[in-house]
């Protein structure tokens, strides 16, 4: 339980959040939206005991850079939505190096391509009806995919957390293009899926630095 006590604020931000989607506070939901990532930050400075690595900073860098698209996002039209998604293609970078440097246990499985099928087929389905927004989505996309792959040679916690993240993206991008998509409950399926994957990246970044409490700067 001690292990978990550094994610117990982020537990609450993230239910106070979704509390707030359920009853339809809109600026209660967006203003609780932009804490989350910082209570995450405060949770993975905890728990690594700012001991300062590179599992420490990439972690940093994601849980920035997601917090700067979960903001930008909230800017009106398709400026908005590029500045957001580029804010989480920076993020789903800084994760990709994560996974394969410090927090790489093993070798992905064959089975990662899985993730390249998903990509395909996303953008297949998704084609006639994102127009002029094809290449960033495509774009963004494969850097998803590519972080999600990579997470398989990890340990179980990250990898469940960059599949739920997946997921959360997936149901995103079907509200956003889709027609018919955007209804209740979809946005609070979505944030359940996006603050359970980045908890249980953030986690798996926490149990690494448990078990190697001194891990060097790579």
């Amino acid at each position: 339980m001690r292990k978990l006590l550094p994610f117990a604020p982020y537990a609450v931000v993230g239910l106070v959040h979704l509390g707030t989607l359920i009853a339809g506070e809109g600026t209660g939901s967006s203003v609780t939206k932009l804490l989350i990532m910082p209570a995450l930050l405060v949770a993975v400075l905890w728990a690594l005991r700012l001991r300062i690595s590179d599992l420490l900073v990439l972690s940093v860098f994601g849980i920035l850079f997601s917090w700067a698209g979960d903001g930008l996002l909230e800017t009106p039209g398709d400026i908005g939505f590029l500045l957001g998604l580029g804010g989480f293609l920076l993020a789903h970078l800084a994760y990709l190096v994560l996974f394969l440097r410090p927090l790489r246990e093993r070798r992905m499985p064959w089975w990662a391509a899985a993730y390249a099928l998903w990509w395909v087929v996303l953008v297949l389905y998704l084609a006639p009806h994102i127009g002029a927004l094809l290449v960033p989505v495509a774009v963004y996309g494969l850097a998803l995919a590519a972080s999600s792959a990579a997470a398989l040679g990890t340990n179980r916690h990250a990898a469940i957390g960059a599949l739920v993240f997946l997921l959360s993206d997936t149901l995103l991008a079907f509200k956003l293009f889709l027609p018919g998509w955007d209804f209740y409950p979809i946005d609070v399926v979505i944030m359940t899926l996006y603050i359970g994957g980045q908890g249980l990246i953030a986690y798996g970044v926490a149990s690494r630095g448990y078990r190697f409490p001194n891990p060097p700067l790579q």
